[in-house]
């Protein structure tokens, strides 16, 4: 970009694009995406789907869109980021996985690494959204519908909003999370007891547990989630709402 680039290209999954955001926030340069990696949630969520052949077909039909991104801030680091963070257990899962598994199993390895804490109490810490203050295991700021690349849990998040949609789980207890899981599955979860939806330009969060970005780990709370304005040229397929 210091050298007059006005597009970027990324193959790959949630992380690599992360690295290539963390690059690009304020400048002018326009990322495109293609699917590749592990879980693409922002090509699924642009409808890119899987298929790289017809990706790149879609790239010269997409639209440049300024869109906002969220940075993570804590006491030790300051991060970017273009889907989502993630706060408690599945910031864990992440934390725990195995390497090797997750190149052998790919998506499946989360799975697999979620199943493995249903014996273990969920930790808890505190999130206060506009002022109101909860206390939850599990909390989603997300910039998208998609979650890990098949399921949906923030289902009125939006790329071109300029907030989070916020999804906070409540409970200790490990299979409360399988039920809430099952909710996510029949796409009536924000319906759910003990699950609280909420919009907002800033979250902080207190405690000490886990946190992901867009599928990356980023060490431990305390932190905020603030959105940051028109930070990001994106190319959006003309479909997408």
């Amino acid at each position: 970009m210091e050298k007059g680039a006005d597009l970027i290209i990324v193959l790959g999954g949630d992380g690599t694009i992360n690295e290539a955001v963390n690059g690009m926030v304020h400048s002018s340069a326009a990322l495109a995406i293609l699917p590749g990696g592990t879980a693409n949630v922002l090509a699924t969520e642009l409808g890119l789907g899987s298929r790289l052949g017809a990706a790149i077909e879609e790239i010269p039909q997409c639209v440049e869109r300024r869109v906002a991104v969220g940075r993570l801030c804590s006491p030790k680091q300051s991060r970017y980021f273009l889907s989502m963070g993630g706060v408690g257990l599945d910031a864990k899962i992440v934390y725990d996985l195995n390497p090797t598994l997750k190149a052998w199993a790919g998506k499946a390895a989360y799975y697999l690494g979620g199943f493995g804490h249903v014996a273990q109490p969920v930790g808890q810490f505190e999130a206060r959204i506009n002022g109101d203050v909860y206390r939850c295991g599990f909390a989603l700021a997300s910039r998208v519908r998609n979650y890990g690349g098949d399921l949906e849990i923030a289902r009125g998040a939006s790329l071109q909003r300029d907030d989070f949609e916020v999804v906070l789980f409540e409970g200790s207890n490990p299979l409360v999370y399988l039920r809430y899981l099952v909710g996510v599955l029949a796409k009536r979860v924000q319906e759910m007891p003990g699950v609280r939806t909420a919009r907002a330009g800033s979250i902080e969060l207190a405690g000490d547990v886990h946190v992901q970005v867009d599928g990356e780990y980023a060490g431990r709370l305390p932190a905020r989630f603030e959105i940051v304005p028109a930070a990001l040229t994106l190319l959006i397929p003309p479909s997408y709402q």
